[in-house]
C-alpha cells in the first residue's frame, strides 16, 4: 500500500489540495478529505472506460489501433476548410497549449467549455476591469461572503469549509465572524444556510444590480420593488454590503447564463468598484470544471484570447458572437469536429447537436459519453489528476500541480499526447516538419 500526500482533486474548480490517497495494486483505494464527488472521482475513474480506439467503417464502429485512429482526426482536419477543436477544461494546461498549436496548424477555431459557463464573466472583465483575490484572503480575511447565482453547497461541496463561510482562518473564526448573504430565483441547499437570502424574479438580475448601486450612493429608488424585492431589503442589502470589513462576491451561472448575461457581470464588477469606495471589496467567479479557468489562462498568454479563437485568417481573431462554436454551429459553418474531454453533443441544445453530427467528429475522452456513441473516431484518454500529471489553474486564478497516482491502462496515453500524436500527423500530410 502506498499513500500519496497533498494530490489535487480533479472534480470542481477549488482543486483542493489536501486529498491522501491510498493505493494497492494499481487500483486506488481509499481517498481522504475529498467529498462525496472527488471520492467518488477517485474511488470509480475505471468504470465505463473506452478501452480502445474506435474509428466508423461503414456506418458502424471498429476498434483500431492509436495510430489508424490518429492517422484518421489528422485527416479529417487536414481535408476541413474550417474545423472546430473544443473542450478542454477536464485537460491538463499542457494539452491546452498543444490544442492551440493544432488548431493553427488546421486554420480552425479553438473553443472550450467557457462559452456554455462563464464567457459573459470573460467579457464583463473586458469592459470593466476586476478587483479579486485568492480563495485564501477569502478564508483568512472575508466577513461577509455573497453567492449570486450560484450555489457551492453542492457545486463545490467544500468551498465553504476550506475558503470561505465557515473557513477557519487567521483573522476569521468560521460562521461566528462571518455572514453569509445568497441571491438567488430559489431557495438552494446554499441559500436556506445563509443569513441572508434575497430572492429576485428570473432574468432581473441587471436590474437589481443597478438598484444597489443607486443605494449605494444614498439615492432614492423611484419604486416599491426591483427584480420582485422590496426597495428596503435593496438599501438594507447596501447598507450591509458597505459596512462590511472584507467582502466577497462569488457569482455563478444563474447571473452568467440568465438574461442579460455580459451586462450582469458587467453590473457585478462595477459594483464591486463602487463597493471599494466605502470598504475592501473583492469578486470571484464560482468555476465548475477542475480547469476550465486554466484553458482561459492557457489560451489568453498563447494568443491574446480566453476562448472562442479563430485561426482561419493565418493569425487568432476573438470576436464572441462570431466566433464562438456555438455560434459557428449554429450557422453550420464549421465542417468538422476534435472534442477533447467534452459532451457537447449532450449538452449543447438539440439543434446544435444534431449540425455537429452532420460533419466529420472526432472524440478524444477516458470514458463513454453521447458524443463518443456517435463520433467517427474515439480515442482513449488517461484521467489528468490520476493518470498522468499536469497543471491547472484554481477558480482563483492559482495554479496547482496534479499528480499522478496509478498507471493507465496499457496503450492509453494522456490528451497532450495524444494531440501531439495528432499535430505531428497533420504536419507529416501536409509536408511540414517539426
Amino acid at each position: 500500500m502506498q499513500t500519496y500526500q497533498d494530490v489535487v482533486c480533479t472534480v470542481c474548480g477549488c482543486l483542493c489540495d489536501d486529498i491522501e490517497v491510498d493505493v494497492d495494486g494499481n487500483k486506488v483505494m481509499k481517498a481522504r478529505n475529498a467529498c462525496a464527488m472527488g471520492t467518488s472521482k477517485f474511488l470509480s475513474y475505471t468504470h465505463d472506460r473506452i478501452e480502445t480506439p474506435m474509428v466508423r467503417k461503414n456506418g458502424s464502429t471498429q476498434p483500431a489501433n492509436l495510430d489508424e485512429a490518429v492517422t484518421k482526426v489528422a485527416e479529417m482536419l487536414v481535408n476541413a476548410k474550417y474545423p472546430a477543436i473544443y473542450g478542454l477544461a477536464l485537460s491538463s494546461c499542457e494539452a491546452v497549449k498543444v490544442a492551440i498549436e493544432l488548431t493553427e496548424e488546421v486554420g480552425g477555431v479553438m473553443d472550450n467549455q467557457s462559452v456554455v459557463c462563464h464567457g459573459p464573466g470573460v467579457l464583463g472583465l473586458h469592459e470593466i476591469g476586476v478587483s479579486t483575490c485568492s480563495l485564501g484572503e477569502i478564508k483568512h480575511r472575508a466577513d461577509l461572503i455573497i453567492c449570486w447565482g450560484c450555489n457551492p453547497d453542492e457545486a463545490h461541496p467544500r468551498h465553504f469549509e476550506r475558503y470561505s463561510y465557515t473557513a477557519k482562518g487567521r483573522w476569521r473564526n468560521g460562521k461566528a465572524d462571518r455572514k453569509l448573504v445568497v441571491v438567488d430565483v430559489r431557495q438552494t441547499s446554499t441559500a436556506r444556510k445563509a443569513d441572508k437570502f434575497v430572492q429576485i424574479d428570473q432574468g432581473k438580475d441587471y436590474e437589481l444590480v443597478n438598484a444597489l448601486r443607486t443605494a449605494l450612493r444614498n439615492e432614492q429608488i423611484q419604486q416599491e420593488k426591483v427584480a420582485g424585492v422590496p426597495v428596503e431589503d435593496i438599501e438594507e442589502l447596501a447598507e450591509l454590503l458597505r459596512n462590511a470589513e472584507f467582502g466577497v462576491i462569488l457569482f455563478g451561472l444563474g447571473v452568467t447564463q440568465t438574461v442579460g448575461k455580459g451586462r450582469n457581470i458587467d453590473g457585478l464588477f462595477s459594483l464591486t468598484r463602487d463597493l471599494n469606495k466605502y470598504t475592501k471589496f473583492q469578486i470571484m467567479p464560482a468555476r465548475g470544471h477542475f480547469n476550465v479557468n486554466g484553458v482561459n489562462e492557457v489560451s489568453a498568454w498563447q494568443t491574446g484570447f480566453p476562448y472562442g479563437i479563430d485561426f482561419s485568417h493565418g493569425y487568432p481573431w476573438y470576436n464572441p458572437g462570431e466566433t464562438t462554436v456555438t455560434d459557428i454551429v449554429r450557422r453550420g459553418e464549421n465542417d468538422a469536429m476534435l472534442v477533447i474531454a467534452s459532451d457537447p453533443i449532450a449538452h449543447f441544445p438539440k439543434d446544435l447537436a444534431n449540425r455537429i453530427r452532420k460533419s466529420p467528429l472526432a472524440a478524444i475522452d477516458p470514458v463513454h459519453s453521447v458524443t463518443t456513441l456517435v463520433a467517427d473516431v474515439v480515442i482513449p484518454s488517461a484521467f489528468a489528476g490520476i493518470e498522468c500529471e499536469g497543471i491547472a489553474y484554481r477558480m482563483d486564478g492559482v495554479a496547482l500541480p496534479l499528480k499522478k497516482v496509478v498507471e493507465p491502462s496499457q496503450g492509453v496515453l494522456s490528451d497532450e499526447d495524444i494531440l501531439k500524436k495528432i499535430l505531428g500527423k497533420v504536419r507529416e500530410l501536409k509536408g511540414r516538419s517539426g
